[in-house]
């Protein structure tokens, strides 16, 4: 099969398109044709080695976390799927790969496609869809009429977690740029402010809830707009020691993790402000409960572009550009029109 892999870490290293030997799927795997697949900033941050302390792959590396497809095969303990049926996944860490023509997945990561959506719809929902599952749902609990605010409101994980946070009954306020403003407002945002025109920290108060996927001063600025009580969730960093345990790192890697986290706890501890770092993981179940909800019309998919499978670097040279309003998807097949346009 072909296969886009990396071959060293380094910034913006460009990947090598090579044939690669087809995946042969265990007793719980699932073999899947990828028709699309969604780039995502974490493949930017493996490939660029930000993340080589956390998620310690072995090189050459197939990179991809996202992917829509069709069940070639199943393993012997596989229920649930059958050859043909239309799926899509973010594969566990350690098994990610979905920039190829084939990948065996674990049953339990994997969910049928949504019928309304086309394979490149569908390949840009699993990882930001399952984050902001993860921090709206299972983190924050999110209930009617709590107040919440999503940074970078026009991206990827911004332009899911916007919606759901709506169909979950909340307030919604997130921060973009100019241009994105009415795309924002389209998606159900309640108050959308314009990060180069009015500070949100100065503008907003009593939030029950933020999560933040931005560097710098951001995350610090956004615990002053928190009530006593409220909750802080970031998807960037600085990672805890509690994830670090829950990643099984080393005592002496938890230590690190503590210091690097050391000074935006020690600043919500001083609110009363409640900080978490959130490493989504894979879910097959919760995935499932997303398409639903996208089945219901409660979330739409949003897709900046299509790239070809020969054109994956480029791809990544435009998600690299901060500029994608939605996902950034790769089509290794050609993809019929979209039913989800950008507003």
């Amino acid at each position: 099969m072909k296969a886009f892999v990396l071959d060293a870490y380094a910034k913006a290293a460009r990947l090598r398109l090579t044939d690669h030997p087809d995946p042969q799927p265990g007793p719980r795997e699932v073999l899947v044709r990828i028709h699309a697949a969604g780039l995502n900033q974490l493949d930017s941050k493996i490939r660029d080695g930000a993340f080589k302390p956390i998620l310690p792959y072995k090189l050459p590396l197939i990179l991809g976390h996202d992917l829509a497809g069709v069940v070639e095969a199943v393993g012997a303990a596989v229920t649930g799927f059958a050859p043909g049926d239309a799926v899509f996944a973010r594969p566990r860490d350690g098994r990610i790969g979905t920039l190829a023509e084939r990948i065996a997945v674990d049953h339990d990561d994997l969910a049928l496609m949504p019928q309304t959506l086309t394979m490149a719809e569908a390949a840009g929902i699993p990882l930001v869809g399952l984050t902001a599952w993860q921090a709206l749902v299972e983190l924050a609990d999110v209930q009617p009429g709590q107040k919440v605010l999503i940074h970078a409101g026009s991206g990827g994980f911004g332009s899911i977690a916007i919606q759901l946070a709506k169909h979950l009954g909340a307030t919604v306020a997130t921060t973009t740029s100019t241009g994105n403003l009415d795309m924002v407002r389209a998606l159900g945002a309640d108050l959308a402010l314009d990060y180069r025109k009015e500070p949100f920290e100065t503008v907003l108060s009593g939030y029950d809830l933020v999560v933040c996927g931005l560097d710098g001063d951001t995350l610090a600025k956004s615990l002053r707009v928190l009530k006593p009580g409220g909750r802080l969730i970031s998807i960037s960093g600085p990672p805890t020691p509690e994830f670090a345990r829950r990643q099984g790192m080393t005592w002496l890697m938890q230590q690190v993790m503590r210091l690097l986290s050391l000074g935006i706890r020690r600043k919500a501890r001083a609110r009363g402000i409640r900080y978490d770092f959130l490493f989504m993981r894979a879910d097959g179940g919760q995935l499932a409960q997303l398409a639903a909800l996208i089945e219901a019309g409660a979330i739409r998919p949003v897709i900046d572009r299509i790239f070809p499978f020969d054109q994956t670097n480029d791809a990544f040279a435009y998600l690299d550009t901060g500029r994608a309003k939605g996902k950034v998807v790769v089509a290794l097949t050609t993809p019929r029109p979209s039913i989800t346009p950008i507003a």
